[in-house]
C-alpha cells in the first residue's frame, strides 16, 4: 500500500507541475492617457476629458487618482475642478500579470485670464459700472465683479490696467454709491478683490479716468495731470509737467509710461516726467504695439498714423491719412486699435483699416448696414491681439434707449466682412474693450 501510494502522489506532482509549466501569464498592461484638443491646462469650472488607452492580453482594471486620491471614472475621466492650482493625475490599469501607472500634470487657471473686458461706466446718478466679460468660445457674461465678490465696483468706472496677476479698475466717482471704491483691485484670473483705495485715500483727485500700473506704483491722470499712487503706503504725489494730460488710455513699454497731450507725447518713468515728444497732430491714440514699441494716431487734415520706437521716441514710420479723421471724439479709449501693424479705427458707425507696411487705408464695413439700432457708438473699437477680430460698441439712443444696444464682433480675413457675434443688450454705457492678451 506504501508503493501505491508514493506512485499516486508522485503522478499527482508531475501533473502539477507540468500543468504550471504550460501557464503562461499575462504581459501587465501598457497604458496611456489620452487628453482632449492636447490641452494639459483648462480655465475654472471648464470641462477636460481625459480618455485612458489599455493595451492589454488580459482583462485589466483601471484606477483614476487625483492627487492620490482614488476617483470613480470608467475609461473616460471628465475633469473639472473650481479652484486654480495644479493637479497631478494617475491611471493605474493592472491585470495578473502586473500593473502600470502613468500620469500627467493639468493646470487649472482663472476663468477670467484669456478672454475680452468690457467695463459699463453705469448711471453716474443712479448705479455703479460694471464689468462684462466675453471667453475665448464666445460667451458673454455681465456683472462678471458683482457675481464674484457679491458687492460692486465704483460710480463711473472708466478704465482698467492688469499688471502681475492684478486688475486694477478706475472709478471716475468712486464709493460714492457704495461701491468697493476709486480704484479697486482684484486677482486677475479669478476678479475676487485684494483691496480698495477710497474717496477718502483719494481725495486729492479730481474725475480721475485712466489708471496704468508698474510694479507698486499706479499713474492715474485726471483733470489736473497724472499722479503717482504708491500702492504700498497709499501717498498720492503729483507728477509736474503733465499739466494738459489728455483724457485718454495710457499706454506702458519697458517700464515706462506714455501719455497723450495735445501735440506731445510725454514720458514718464520711476514716478518723474522723463521726456516730451513733439508729434505731428494732435494725439488720438496711443497704444502698445506686439513688437513692444507705439502705435500712435494723430487727428487732424491730413490724420497720421505712426509707429514711434519705445526705447529712444524717434518716429519709426510716418503715414499721412488724407481721406479720413482719425479722432477720439469725446471717447475716453484711443481712436485706433491694432493686431500687429494692421491698424484699425471707426469714422461713426464705419470700420476703417490701415496697413502699416503699405500705407493702404480702406473701409471694411458699415455696422449698421449688420445691425439694427446703430445709432450712437460709445467710445472707439477695440482688436484682439492674437484672432485680429474687431469689436464694436453701439446703441440705439439716450434715455432709455441706451438698453437697446449690441457688441459686435467681426472678421475680416475674408472676401467679404463676417458678423461673428453680437450681443445685445449687455452694455451700459461702455467705456472700451480690453484684451487680456494686450497685458502681457
Amino acid at each position: 500500500m506504501k508503493n501505491l501510494k508514493l506512485l499516486v502522489i508522485t503522478a499527482l506532482s508531475l501533473s502539477i507541475f507540468a500543468c504550471s509549466e504550460d501557464t503562461v501569464l499575462p504581459d501587465a498592461p501598457e497604458v496611456t492617457i489620452g487628453v482632449s484638443d492636447g490641452l494639459k491646462e483648462i480655465a475654472q469650472n471648464d470641462t477636460l476629458a481625459l480618455v485612458a488607452s489599455i493595451n492589454s492580453s488580459a482583462e485589466a482594471t483601471i484606477t483614476w487618482r487625483i492627487n492620490d486620491e482614488v476617483t470613480k471614472a470608467g475609461d473616460t475621466l471628465f475633469f473639472v475642478k473650481k479652484n486654480i492650482g495644479d493637479y497631478h493625475i494617475s491611471l493605474e490599469a493592472e491585470n495578473a500579470g502586473g500593473k502600470q501607472t502613468t500620469s500627467l500634470t493639468v493646470h487649472v487657471f482663472g476663468m477670467f485670464r484669456d478672454g475680452t473686458f468690457v467695463l459699463n461706466e453705469g448711471n453716474m446718478t443712479s448705479e455703479n459700472g460694471t464689468l462684462i466679460f466675453i471667453s475665448p468660445k464666445g460667451v458673454a457674461t455681465d456683472s462678471v465683479y458683482q457675481k464674484v465678490n457679491g458687492s460692486e465696483l465704483g460710480n463711473s468706472t472708466q478704465d482698467l490696467f492688469i499688471a502681475d496677476n492684478k486688475i486694477y479698475i478706475l472709478a471716475q466717482n468712486g464709493d460714492r454709491l457704495n461701491g468697493d471704491g476709486m480704484l479697486v483691485v482684484a486677482n486677475a484670473e479669478t476678479l475676487e478683490k485684494e483691496t480698495a483705495y477710497s474717496n477718502d485715500d483719494l481725495a486729492e483727485l479730481s474725475w480721475p479716468s485712466h489708471v496704468a500700473v508698474i510694479g507698486n506704483t499706479a499713474y492715474i491722470r485726471d483733470n489736473a495731470g497724472v499722479y503717482a499712487l504708491n500702492l504700498d503706503t497709499r501717498a498720492l504725489t503729483f507728477i509736474e509737467g503733465t499739466s494738459g494730460a489728455k483724457k485718454n488710455r495710457m499706454a506702458v513699454v519697458n517700464e515706462q509710461v506714455f501719455v497723450s497731450a495735445g501735440t506731445k507725447m510725454l514720458v514718464l518713468q520711476e514716478g518723474t516726467l522723463q521726456s516730451e515728444v513733439t508729434l505731428p497732430g494732435n494725439i488720438s491714440g496711443l497704444v502698445r504695439s506686439t513688437d513692444d514699441n507705439l502705435l500712435i494716431s494723430c487727428s487732424g487734415t491730413p490724420s497720421y498714423i505712426l509707429k514711434v520706437n519705445a526705447t529712444d521716441h524717434t518716429i519709426m514710420k510716418q503715414n499721412e491719412v488724407a481721406d479720413f479723421n482719425i479722432s477720439a471724439g469725446w471717447g475716453v479709449s484711443p481712436a485706433i486699435s491694432a493686431k500687429g501693424d494692421t491698424v484699425y479705427f471707426n469714422t461713426s458707425t464705419k470700420i476703417c483699416r490701415h496697413l502699416l507696411s503699405t500705407n493702404e487705408t480702406a473701409v471694411m464695413t458699415n455696422v449698421s448696414d449688420h445691425i439694427e439700432n446703430a445709432g450712437i457708438v460709445y467710445n472707439n473699437l477695440g482688436v484682439h491681439p492674437l484672432t485680429g477680430e474687431v469689436y464694436f460698441n453701439t446703441m440705439k439712443g439716450y434715455g432709455s434707449d441706451y438698453l437697446i444696444n449690441n457688441i459686435t464682433v467681426f472678421n475680416f480675413d475674408g472676401e467679404t466682412p463676417e458678423l461673428v457675434y453680437d450681443f445685445k443688450d449687455y452694455t451700459n454705457f461702455p467705456a472700451g474693450f480690453f484684451f487680456t492678451a494686450n497685458y502681457r
